[in-house]
Order: C-alpha cells, then structure tokens, then sequence
C-alpha cells in the first residue's frame, strides 16, 4: 500500500554540484510571537534527483521519502519552473 501522505514542499535549487543530488532552500513567512512581525525563515534540504535534470535556480517541487542517505529523505518530484540566467556555454576564442 503506498502512503499518499508524504509532505511536499516547493523551493530553489541552490546547489546541483553533487551527482544524483541538489540542494533545495524552501522559505516560508511567520509571525514573530512576540513582536507580530513577518519573519522570513529559510530550509535547505538534500533532495536526490535521479536524472541530474535540476540545475542552479529552478523552482522545484520536492517530496518526502525513506531516509536515502544521512541527510537526504527528500526526492525532486518535478521542475516546475527552469532558470533562464547565465549562459553555461563557453566562449569561442577567436
């Protein structure tokens, strides 16, 4: 029986220098108890990407797993949106 109530989470790659893995910060705003003010919080969390389809930037959509390694329970679902910056392409010497 598969269990459909895994968390999801959306972020952005910060990070796809690992093979098979990417590193995603989520951020989300709260309420300070307190002082009632917005509060901007931020996670970083280990997702395995099977293909190395994820690059720096893209908005990703993650899900939760079985523990496969000691920090990564996360696993890229689906790329919803690609980053369009920097070329990766080197320039031609001419």
């Amino acid at each position: 029986m598969i269990n459909v109530n895994r968390k999801v989470r959306i972020g952005k790659i910060t990070s796809d220098k690992m093979d098979k893995s990417v590193v995603v910060m989520v951020e989300w705003k709260r309420r300070h108890p307190l002082y009632k003010k917005l509060v901007k919080q931020r996670t970083k969390f280990v997702a395995h990407d099977h293909n190395n389809s994820g690059r720096t930037g893209d908005v990703v959509r993650i899900v939760e797993t079985r523990p496969l390694s000691k920090t990564k329970n996360w696993r890229l679902e689906e790329i919803l949106e690609r980053y369009e910056g920097f070329e990766t392409s080197k320039p031609s010497s001419d």
